[in-house]
């Protein structure tokens, strides 16, 4: 059956509504347009019309019109060798709205997963100065122990493994720990705190060696912690990092250690760093 074409050239509605969408050869009108979009987005660096043609699998000049509708729009560029690419306005309007959205929004999710996976508290803060505010917070459904922590509560960055794993990408060697520690030592929250530029510089070169952090019983006995980097808004550089502390006795900081790689999993494209 043929397609309904209305006055202007466009599809009847009713084709649309009941084209599929992983068929990109029945796609249709403006679903096409953003079929290209889409497809042209896998392209960084730009990508023929041939190619974009076949990849699509839609006739040439039905691509080339999506093209040019992209094109006037601002959302589709070419460059100096006719290879088609993401043009400045996409990339103006995704970043924008990327800075804008709330942080919540996007970890919120990953923080219930974790409280759900661990049965433990999992939070997400970020550095201020020499200390760390929590910036969300999940409980896990059950359990008779709980943290006290709340949001917008603060912890001092060097007894928490969210502060020593975001200190390690600020302070990389002993002469930077040391100006950052200054002339005294810092508190001691418990028999494990690192105190001393010469105690916190190890761990934080084992912490960029490994990306992640612990924190074992080093800010409050019997609480452990596991942290690992997120970057909701620099591609190189942690905006703040994402953790799950756990009740020792409960869980183990082996426990934690043992499932870095699935936590990792679970933070996508949020908990990678991108050259």
């Amino acid at each position: 059956m043929e397609h309904t074409q209305t006055f202007d050239g466009s599809t009847d509605p009713a084709d649309e509504k009941n084209a599929d969408p992983g068929d990109t050869s029945r796609l249709v009108g403006s679903d096409r347009v953003l079929a290209v979009l889409k497809e042209l987005a896998r392209y960084p660096e730009g990508v023929g019309l041939e190619e974009m043609t076949r990849a699509i699998g839609a006739p040439k000049p039905t691509v080339h019109r999506a093209l040019g509708s992209l094109r006037r729009a601002g959302l589709a560029d070419q460059d100096g060798r006719g290879r088609y690419l993401l043009g400045d306005e996409f990339l103006r309007m995704a970043f924008a709205h990327h800075e804008a959205r709330p942080e919540h929004i996007r970890i919120r999710p990953l923080l219930e997963a974790l409280a759900t996976r661990f049965g433990e508290t999992a939070h997400y803060a970020v550095l201020d100065g020499r200390e760390v505010v929590y910036r969300a917070k999940v409980d896990p459904s059950s359990g008779a122990v709980r943290l006290t922590s709340t949001v917008g509560g603060r912890n001092p960055a060097h007894s928490t493994a969210v502060g020593k794993l975001l200190l390690a990408h600020r302070l990389p060697t002993l002469e930077t720990v040391r100006d950052w520690v200054g002339a005294g030592p810092l508190p001691r929250r418990t028999a494990r705190t690192r105190c001393t530029a010469e105690d916190l510089h190890p761990e934080l070169e084992l912490a960029r060696e490994r990306g992640y952090c612990v924190d074992d019983q080093e800010n409050e006995t019997g609480v452990n912690c596991l942290a690992l980097p997120l970057y909701t808004a620099a591609p190189t550089a942690p905006t703040g990092a994402i953790s799950v502390s756990a009740v020792a006795y409960r869980t183990p900081l082996s426990t934690l250690t043992d499932a870095v790689e699935e936590i990792r999993s679970l933070l996508g494209v949020l908990g990678t760093a991108r050259l």
